[in-house]
């Protein structure tokens, strides 16, 4: 009913199957890059005798993800990877599989996630199956699941899979009942679904769930479908209040009609797909579900990911190694993390009897080792059995577990709690002090969640963040406040948790001290000379109140803002060339740490970063939890100056404008914080390009006036504005590179609401035809998307 699926939907019964394959390709087409681009090791290395590169580059990718979902060792994945590699022994597998599983989260494909990733496993395994079975004899087929790929063949196939590609049909409701029900069942059932109101609450419906179906168009043709049985049910509900009988005997025989039609097509249907559509579909569906997905999303998104040596097997991480003394300093033993996407608890033996009972874990899944405490109160954390009265010998082998402690008040620990639910199990560190005093890893394990317990978490979990986060996009402002910062004035949070890996990270940066002497980044403030002059700095901010001001007409606050940045423009180019010449007043390039404030901090960082990017600065995202909301900017002091009084002003305008923009122009049925979200990436890039057009316009207004004033005066001599501002520019770069010798990319943005173009429209005051995120520059996207 939406504009794309009334578009198909002539043919939607022909090519519901078509749909479902052109979907599939392009989730392997983009698995296949993730492969290269996370895992450019293992992409070197894998064969060209298994048919075709981008199913065999999924398959590796989502089996790997597969195995740290399943808590498998590095070892195990390198078992099957040299058998599907000629010569693999010869290479250095573990290596590549450590560095792959620590860059999953960072792939941010939902494919890889934990929960999700031996279904997706599932489903390519058939899709390679399948397609290699058409190249090949079944039967070599076969022998290759076991003999390359290292899988039993009873588990290769998707059970599923013979009967959805035989040919299950897909039927749309109306034309179900042409032909199964009676003629004027069949015309008043049309009537009803093409009422005005009717196709406007589908719409609205179906654009809600459409961004949960991750562009699957054979579900969202199924979503439309129920949909339109739920409204024809719902009105067959609703009118034989009062009417005669033979009236209710035919509302009667419709609803059933529609009942029918539900259980013999759509529910078939959607039991024939491999279990991640399934679960694609049925979250999209549910409320509660796409709320807990977007939690689990949006925690994802802002924890911090583990280095490659988190998986080497049998150390300790060394990152670990030293929170475990922290702890033990501080009187506790047991704290949770997350590796990848699955949660961790780490717990550090201190008896004889623990060190028994973690030995005795046979290595397989215990549902038994796990229990949940919710806002319990305790100093001191005891052992695994304390108050038990266990005083055996150290050959004594009690069941272990560990209580896990969580508080309703804290974002992180509900979102764990939450991520610990969703996947059904969790890896347990047991950890204990070696002879020589270091922290070593003493035994490590997969715990099961009873399916009981699993349930009732969630419920509780989403209740208690709906609670205490209601907009999930401030999800990362909340757990980032939950953060301790008073042990971090004795170490320098540049390196506090770094990690190549990091998702956030452009690249590391040298350890160096501030101007200041502290230990923290922040830059000290500009000298005098290298700020706007007062005059013009007082002209410019009184220009910008102007702007920010909310009874200020679209066309009012565009013509001050062009005002401002055209006059701070000029101000930086006629600066250039005053010093540009002169090694006695030249400026030299400096860096300043800005750190964003909520709300919508990683909006906040994408506008600072765009300004900074038109306005000759490099703004880089550094790595680490503690540089999580932190942009470190990298220019001339009177650019960097003009960036942060400009950043000032819009970030304001864009806070009003999206809250303005949400009353005035969100359609029915869109989730505010998406269409907000949506609305301001619009707005940065539409400022952003107004930004760069105001500097070149000074640019190109330097220049003019500097060959007037040469061609009347033979005194004015010099390099050319370009010359100048080339020389700059590359001064920075090289400041940046000496700091962050190894960049990293920034992922692309992703988003799912609809005021995009609102947003471009109320940051530009222009229509922008098709735009959209693709469109931009390719050096912008790497920078800031």
């Amino acid at each position: 009913m939406t504009e794309q699926s009334t578009a198909h939907a002539p043919a939607s019964v022909a090519d519901f199957g078509s749909a479902r394959k052109v979907w599939l390709r392009a989730r392997v087409t983009e698995l296949s890059e993730a492969l290269s681009d996370f895992g450019p090791q293992l992409h070197a290395l894998i064969p060209a005798d298994l048919g075709d590169r981008r199913l065999v580059d999924a398959l590796v990718l989502c089996r790997v993800a597969a195995d740290e979902a399943r808590v498998q060792p590095v070892a195990e994945t390198v078992a099957w990877l040299e058998l599907l590699i000629p010569h693999g022994h010869r290479h250095d597998l573990a290596d590549a599989v450590r560095r792959l599983r620590s860059a999953l989260t960072v792939a941010e494909d939902p494919a890889l996630w934990s929960w999700h990733a031996q279904e997706w496993e599932e489903l390519v395994l058939a899709l390679w199956r399948s397609d290699r079975a058409r190249a090949v004899e079944p039967g070599r087929t076969d022998d290759e699941l076991v003999s390359r790929w290292g899988v039993r063949t009873a588990d290769s196939p998707h059970p599923e899979w013979a009967q959805h590609e035989n040919g299950l049909s897909f039927t749309p409701l109306t034309e179900h009942l042409a032909d199964e029900a009676e003629e004027p069942l069949s015309l008043l059932a049309g009537a009803v679904l093409s009422q005005p109101h009717v196709v406007e609450a589908i719409e609205n419906s179906l654009a809600v769930y459409e961004g949960g179906l991750q562009g699957a168009g054979h579900l969202t043709l199924i979503a439309e479908q129920e949909l339109c049985a739920q409204e024809l049910g719902a009105w067959c509900d609703k009118h034989p209040g009062g009417a005669s009988q033979a009236t209710e005997d035919f509302l009667t025989e419709l609803y059933e009609s529609v009942e029918t039609y539900s259980a013999e097509v759509l529910d078939p249907l959607i039991r024939s797909l491999s279990a991640y559509e399934r679960t694609l579909f049925r979250t999209a569906m549910s409320p509660e579900r796409r709320d807990r997905n977007a939690y689990l999303t949006e925690f994802l998104d802002c924890v911090a990911n583990p280095s490659a040596s988190a998986w080497t097997d049998g150390v300790l991480d060394p990152g670990v190694a030293e929170e475990a003394a922290e702890r033990q300093a501080r009187g506790e033993l047991t704290w949770h993390s997350m590796r990848g996407s699955v949660p961790v608890w780490y717990h550090i033996v201190t008896s004889p009897q623990e060190r028994a009972a973690a030995l005795a874990f046979s290595g397989t899944a215990s549902s038994s080792a796990i229990r949940v405490d919710v806002d319990v109160v305790l100093a001191r954390q005891g052992t695994l059995f304390e108050g038990l009265g266990l005083d055996g010998p150290e050959d004594w082998y009690p069941e272990p577990g560990i209580g896990l402690r969580y508080s309703q008040h804290s974002a992180t620990d509900l979102c764990e709690l939450l991520t610990l639910a969703e996947l059904g199990h969790a890896r347990l560190e047991f950890v204990i002090r070696g002879t020589d005093g270091r922290f070593v890893l003493l035994r490590s394990l997969r715990a099961e969640v009873q399916d009981a317990d699993a349930s009732a978490w969630c419920r509780g979990v989403l209740y208690a963040l709906r609670k205490l986060v209601p907009d999930v996009d401030d999800l990362a402002d909340v757990i980032a406040s939950e953060e301790p910062t008073d042990h971090q004035d004795d170490e320098d949070e540049w390196e506090d948790g770094w990690d190549d890996e990091e998702e956030d990270e452009q690249g590391q940066p040298d350890a160096t001290p501030t101007a200041s002497g502290s230990d923290t980044p922040e830059a000290p403030a500009p000298p005098k000379s290298a700020r706007l002059s007062d005059e013009l700095l007082a002209k410019v901010k009184a220009i910008l109140r102007l702007a920010e001001n909310p009874a200020a007409t679209k066309a009012e606050a565009e013509a001050f803002l062009q005002k401002a940045t055209a006059m701070m423009a000029k101000y930086g180019i006629e600066q250039a060339m005053l010093r540009g010449d002169d090694p006695a007043v030249r400026e030299k390039p400096a860096d300043r740490v800005v750190e964003v404030v909520a709300p919508w901090m990683g909006e906040c960082k994408r506008l600072l970063s765009a300004i900074a990017f038109a306005m000759r600065c490099h703004p880089i995202y550094p790595g680490g939890k503690a540089n999580k909301h932190r942009v470190h900017l990298f220019g001339f002091p009177s650019d960097l100056h003009s960036v942060e009084v400009l950043y000032a002003s819009l970030r304001l305008q864009m806070l009003q404008g999206a809250d303005r923009a949400d009353a005035r122009h969100r359609p029915p049925g869109e989730l505010p914080r998406a269409y907000k979200r949506s609305w301001m990436l619009g707005f940065i890039r539409a400022v952003a390009l107004r930004i760069g057009e105001a500097e070149r316009a000074a640019r190109e207004d330097s220049e003019r006036e500097r060959a007037e004033a040469a061609a009347t005066d033979t005194s004015v001599q010099g390099r050319s504005v370009a010359l100048v501002l080339a020389d700059r520019t590359t001064e920075v770069e090289t400041e940046v590179a000496s700091r962050y010798p190894k960049l990293g990319k920034v992922r692309r943005t992703r988003f799912t609401g609809s005021g995009y173009r609102q947003g471009h429209v109320d940051g530009q005051q222009a229509d922008i035809g098709g735009l959209a995120l693709d469109d931009e520059n390719e050096e912008w996207d790497e920078l800031t998307a």
